[in-house]
């Protein structure tokens, strides 16, 4: 969530780390600072509330000069957004910035106190800071004054210190958060991710748990909290910079919405083998033996990942006839869920950081289960922690309310969903042809729902002062549902549910009147009778039918409704077909409404704490 950036060497260090900033603001944010250090000048700290856009004022009117230094973005978790909170966060010669959350902050905070120690801000970061002073002002050396203070910490963090008295100098750690260094030319970088650093180089190192970094101008080192060096991989990034802008769309969730035909296209076309029509997850690091072994597969995310697991299971369950429990990563581990060497974890998350889905993976490796994890960002911290992964190959997704990442999760579990029906044995090569020849017509049919935007504009002109809105479905459409309500909640502040439409007589009929704008998911098959009659359920209350159908106009429906036809697609790639148009009405509504649709209020790109 908060963001870090730092910078060691000849350049204007205030004009890299404010880039960096402004490149992490997806992110999500409510205050921001810099550090600068050097020789003549010393310590050097201004920090504000609000937008970057209130720090650079701030440094406007006081500027600052140097070549090394540190800044912050902090989304709150404790105390309120001020400047006073804002990050860094400074004690005798050290200034810190930190990601992540200190549990046994307030235990610290009241031993230091007794101490003397006065505290400026409301939260768990100054603790770290003040520990390392104190610890300093013991006889202790910086470097480990700064180890003996997160040793005593318990939680998550990122940090980054910087020392008034070695101005030459940054120290770096992480436990639980995520934390890149990046290399370039006699310059060295560090962030909470990869964006920030785009422009200067592409030479990154994915740091672990425990990992402590010098930096100097002279070169970096790597030790775990003994001293001991620590060996990391220097990873090349083939993201460039130009795929963190815009792209002359008004904002990046549009720009990932029209993103998503390349993103699929890049997930499946590494996984297929077009010849031998075979499905092939070399990362995944499962063999066919291993899926036959199976007895239960558990799929398990937050947010918009969550509802690609519901997705998955009836993928998964159809194809290869194993069962799937699908949970919510926050709720996993307090369940005292039933796993064993024979159950499969799969875990789904964007960032590869998300705290509680790295919790249940955790929990379900303890409990014997084989790992496995789905995500976008290479190098990240579930793809390190699982036995084998799917890289989803989306690229950066900049918008927070997720677009192109969670179609491209649909497009992983389909892969996922296949490979364990081949390796059992109920997909032969005409069959696995057909779901081939579906995927690959897939990227078509969307870019043809992206064009025919008109009629969902039309809606969102219509219905953007609406209170409510209700998403109806059934089968494997409903997680779509709920996932088209989320996005509308988002990004334009309107109150949406998602229903599976047999339950609406259970309840949520009771809502429906003249003012209440129904989305009803319709695709052929077995029970699109059952949905038309939910939908007459609709019209005889009142309620503003707009209807997404397959292959035409459906008059069934009836002329009071409006309808907006998609290609005709298989039933397992449908949710990715249908998805796009509710993207795309949360959007225009969003929009029409001047809403932030990359930042909106309250969010986070990437929930690196529970």
């Amino acid at each position: 969530m908060c963001g870090i950036v730092g910078y060691l060497g000849k350049s204007d260090a205030v004009a890299v780390l404010l880039d960096g900033l402004k490149r992490l603001e997806y992110r999500g944010y409510d205050s921001a600072g810099v550090a600068i250090v050097d020789e003549v000048s010393g310590m050097q700290v201004v920090r504000s509330q609000g937008k970057i856009s209130a720090l650079e004022k701030r440094l406007e009117e006081s500027p600052v000069r140097g070549t090394v230094g540190i800044a912050h973005t902090r989304w709150a978790t404790h105390g309120r957004p001020s400047d006073e909170n804002a990050h860094p966060h400074r004690s005798g010669p050290f200034v810190v910035a930190h990601n992540g959350i200190i549990e046994n902050y307030a235990d610290i905070k009241k031993q230091l106190e007794g101490e003397g120690y006065v505290f400026t801000s409301e939260t768990d970061t100054e603790v770290i800071v003040k520990l390392a002073d104190r610890e300093l002002k013991s006889g202790m050396s910086h470097r480990e004054a700064i180890v003996s203070a997160l040793r005593q910490l318990r939680g998550s963090y990122a940090v980054v210190f910087l020392n008034q008295d070695e101005p030459g100098e940054i120290l770096a750690a992480r436990r639980e958060s995520p934390l890149i260094l990046a290399v370039g030319d006699g310059e060295f970088f560090l962030a909470s991710d990869v964006p920030a650093i785009l422009p200067y180089t592409r030479r990154v190192i994915y740091l672990e748990d425990g990992d402590l970094v010098t930096l100097r101008g002279d070169g970096f080192s790597i030790h775990d909290f003994d001293g001991s060096p620590c060996s990391r991989v220097e990873h090349y990034v083939d993201w460039n910079p130009v795929m963190a802008e815009k792209a002359g769309f008004k904002h990046f969730m549009l720009k990932e919405i029209h993103e998503q035909p390349h993103a699929i296209i890049d997930t499946f076309r590494t996984s297929v083998e077009f010849n031998s029509r075979q499905f092939v997850l070399s990362d995944l690091k499962l063999s066919a033996e291993e899926v036959r072994g199976l007895d239960r597969i558990f799929l398990v995310a937050c947010g918009t990942s969550y509802h690609a697991c519901l997705v998955g299971k009836y993928m998964v369950e159809n194809l290869c006839r194993i069962p799937v429990e699908v949970d919510l990563a926050s709720e996993f581990r307090y369940r005292n869920p039933l796993l064993n060497e024979r159950s499969l974890m799969l875990v789904i998350s964007q960032s590869g950081e998300t705290a509680d889905t790295k919790a249940a993976l955790q929990e379900a490796a303890a409990r014997g289960a084989r790992c496995r994890a789905i995500v976008n960002v290479v190098g990240s911290s579930l793809a390190r922690m699982a036995e084998g992964v799917i890289y989803t190959h989306a690229g950066p997704e900049i918008g927070v309310a997720s677009t192109k990442a969670f179609t491209a999760q649909l497009t992983a579990l389909y892969l996922f969903a296949l490979y364990c029906a081949q390796s059992l044995g109920r997909l032969d090569r005409d069959l696995a042809g057909e779901h081939i020849q579906e995927l690959v017509e897939l990227p078509g049919k969307i870019e043809q729902a992206i064009s025919s935007s008109e009629v969902i504009t039309s809606w969102a002109r219509r219905y953007m002062h609406a209170q409510d809105f209700l998403y109806l479905a059934r089968g494997i459409l409903y997680p779509v549902a709920l996932e088209g309500a989320l996005k509308l909640k988002e990004i334009s502040y309107i109150h949406a549910e998602g229903y599976a439409a047999g339950e609406m007589k259970h309840g949520p009929i009771a809502l429906i009147d003249e003012n209440m704008p129904v989305v009803v998911l319709m695709r052929s098959g077995a029970i699109y009778e059952k949905m038309l009659s939910n939908v007459q359920e609709v019209r005889a209350r009142g309620g503003q039918i707009l209807a997404l159908v397959e292959g035409g106009i459906d008059e069934k429906l009836g002329s009071s409704s409006s309808q907006l036809v998609l290609p005709k697609t298989s039933e397992w790639l449908a949710p990715i077909l249908f998805t796009v148009p509710l993207q795309l009405l949360a959007y225009h509504v969003a929009v029409l409404r001047g809403t932030d649709v990359d930042q909106p209020r309250n969010l986070a790109k990437s929930v690196t704490v529970e």
